[in-house]
């Protein structure tokens, strides 16, 4: 152990070189970084919102709003399938979150319920009297539904953010129902408030006469207002959108849109057996404009025209193409930091490091003299290692990483102290250095390998069930305390072993 073949020693030495180069844009301006050529490295550690400043939202889903809404499409889909099955229905309704249907014919109650199965599998069905029965939801149905809601609504923040151009956003879900959003460096939270609590769930209605059965009235949102009588039925939704993009037509400001082959098929084949007839588009339950359809619309595509400013064609395209919400979000806490603020934090954290790094190189040269040096360097490079991977990860950091990263460092500085120690004692035991060296290393790596493998399993824990600011100390810990096994052991060792080669002491300087 105490010799390293030349081409381990260079192998070292290359890693560390690369390892440098690779943390120093970290250190330097993100405007110097760009002006560097090509094939010189540019990644930098994203910065927090702590550090860096920008908007903070807490997001609630609206799983009550979405429970309520997965029932009403469990009723619509029954009424179709029992119209289909030609069952004869004298009630259809919401009963105590469920579905109460009451058949006109009880000798059809087997029939109500295969179609009822095939709609909603997992469904309970009771029959509290002759020809009635009850659909509810089972209970791990509803919170599989849940799951999912939350799930979607996590992803589709994450579109829309990412469609605004927003740099290394942070969204993590929180507890059951809530979704912490983190912009960085965002400066209008006004505007991402409004992008975020819109559903945008776009639908298409041919419009009825009003009263008539199986329709529902909607607020407009065009010049003139009222409302309008739209079936219930979507003859499509913008689940089957490709594309959207602001557009002009007539000098005004339009969206423009694509289907999909399945979505193009629906509307083109609604157009064409519905010439002449008003076409609602729908969007959050206010028809944005109803246009007469005056010949078949084939292509697939359309234009969405209204009472639209080039700001809210542009948003509401970044909606469309993101996808709908399932389910509303509710802003519960809105936090704006500013730059200011995230400066300061980078300050008072860079002081704090590097006053800790000075107290601790001074005391380890105090300690143990050349072999403190020795230690020092290879806590430059734990933390320029530390910095490179962050940087190559794509990782962010925020000011309990900071903390993280001087902890990362403590747990190299105790390796280094255990080492050593080691290393007195065998000189104690009457050892000649090689022998000492050689023994110290050995023994001691149990040790700290133990030590560093407790406290690594303790930042994997703290970073799967944590959250924010906790994940953000637990990567820190663990990229140093990984690195530091290596620096700590390797590299430290690597020194010491090549002064001892070359200086040939009759004696240890500790």
């Amino acid at each position: 152990m105490i010799h390293f073949p030349k081409w381990q020693a260079i192998t070292i030495m290359l890693v560390c070189l690369i390892g440098i180069i690779f943390s120093v844009p970290n250190v330097l301006g993100r405007k110097f970084v760009e002006t560097l050529p090509e094939w010189v490295p540019h990644r930098q550690v994203s910065l927090g919102l702590d550090l860096q400043g920008g908007s903070y939202l807490l997001l609630e889903v609206d799983l009550d709003r979405a429970m309520t809404e997965y029932t009403d499409t469990v009723l619509e889909e029954t009424r179709a399938g029992l119209r289909e099955k030609q069952v004869g229905v004298n009630a259809l309704a919401i009963e105590n979150a469920g579905v109460s249907i009451t058949l006109r014919d009880p000798a059809q109650v087997s029939t109500a319920k295969e179609v009822v199965r095939g709609i909603a599998s997992d469904a309970s069905i009771t029959e509290p009297s002759p020809g009635k029965l009850v659909v509810r939801p089972s209970e791990t149905a509803i919170a599989a539904r849940k799951k999912q809601v939350v799930d979607q609504s996590v992803e589709i923040v994450r579109r829309r953010v990412d469609e605004t151009g927003t740099k290394e956003p942070s969204i993590q879900r929180q507890g059951d129902r809530r979704i912490i959003v983190e912009l960085p460096g965002y400066d209008d939270p006004q505007r991402m408030k409004e992008l975020l609590g819109k559903t945008a769930k776009l639908t298409f209605h041919l419009v009825e006469a009003p009263g008539t059965p199986g329709t529902k009235l909607l607020d407009s949102e065009e010049a003139n207002g009222g409302k309008y009588a739209v079936n219930r039925r979507i003859i499509v939704s913008g689940e089957n959108l490709t594309d959207a993009q602001p557009t002009y037509a007539d000098g005004m400001p339009v969206v423009s849109f694509r289907f999909d082959p399945t979505g193009g098929r629906r509307f083109g084949d609604a157009t064409q057996k519905n010439v002449g007839r008003l076409l609602a588009i729908v969007l959050d339950d206010k028809v944005i404009s109803a246009p007469s359809i005056r010949e078949p619309i084939l292509g697939g595509t359309g234009v969405i025209s209204g009472r639209f400013t080039p700001q809210t064609a542009s948003d509401l395209s970044l909606l469309l193409r993101a996808g709908a919400l399932p389910a509303p979000l509710k802003v519960l806490e809105e936090r704006t930091v500013g730059p200011g603020l995230g400066a300061d934090s980078i300050a008072d954290g860079t002081i704090a490091c590097l006053i800790g790094y000075a107290l601790i190189a001074l005391l380890m040269i105090i300690g143990y003299g050349l072999f403190g040096i020795f230690a020092n360097i290879a806590l430059l490079l734990n933390l320029a290692f530390t910095l490179a991977i962050m940087a190559f990860l794509g990782a962010t950091l925020t000011l309990p990483g900071i903390a993280g990263l001087v902890l990362g460092l403590a747990m190299a500085v105790d390796a280094n102290v255990l080492i050593f120690e080691r290393m007195r004692e065998e000189m104690r035991f009457g050892r000649s250095p090689f022998p000492a060296v050689d023994n110290a290393f050995q023994r001691a790596y149990v040790t700290i390998l133990d030590s560093n493998v407790t406290t690594l399993i303790a930042a994997v824990m703290l970073y799967l069930f944590g959250t924010g600011a906790v994940r953000g100390f637990a990567v820190t810990l663990a990229i140093g305390i990984m690195i530091s096994m290596f620096t700590a052991v390797t590299v430290t060792r690597l020194m010491v072993v090549s002064w001892l080669s070359w200086r040939r002491p009759a004696e240890l300087p500790l």
